[in-house]
């Protein structure tokens, strides 16, 4: 397969992924892709877009709550807020992130939620003033 061919899962992954995140978030990520990050994102785009996220047995809504979960769980903030962003896309309320970050200060302890939850709660607002702007 060339370079320029992309294999089914990839373009599975990238509908996806563009489904998810939004054009202008993949655009400015395929825009910053360089010779040493290709593969990287490449692997990201068939793995976690073409293969994981693009099960049938969840919808885009639960893999979203889980996916704020454990990025939360586990300290990743800038993904917190890019997840936080996307629920605008998968059909996650803000409930279903309150709830998850709940989740998170009981499996994962009361100082990765609390970072959460100010995360979440800056990026909601932030949307909201995009949203009426």
């Amino acid at each position: 397969m060339s370079a320029t061919t992309k294999s089914p899962r990839h373009i599975e992954g990238m509908a996806t992924r563009r489904s998810v995140l939004g054009d202008a978030h993949v655009d400015r990520a395929e825009a910053a892709k360089s010779e040493f990050d290709a593969p990287f994102q490449e692997m990201i785009t068939e793995g976690a877009w073409g293969t994981v996220w693009s099960r049938p047995n969840w919808t885009k809504r639960e893999r979203s709550i889980v996916t704020i979960a454990l990025l939360a769980a586990l300290g990743h903030d800038d993904e917190v807020a890019m997840h936080v962003r996307a629920t605008a896309n998968t059909g996650a309320s803000e409930d279903d992130i309150r709830e998850a970050l709940m989740h998170v200060a009981i499996y994962a302890g009361v100082p990765a939620a609390n970072h959460a939850f100010k995360i979440a709660k800056q990026t909601l607002k932030e949307m909201a003033a995009e949203e009426a702007a």
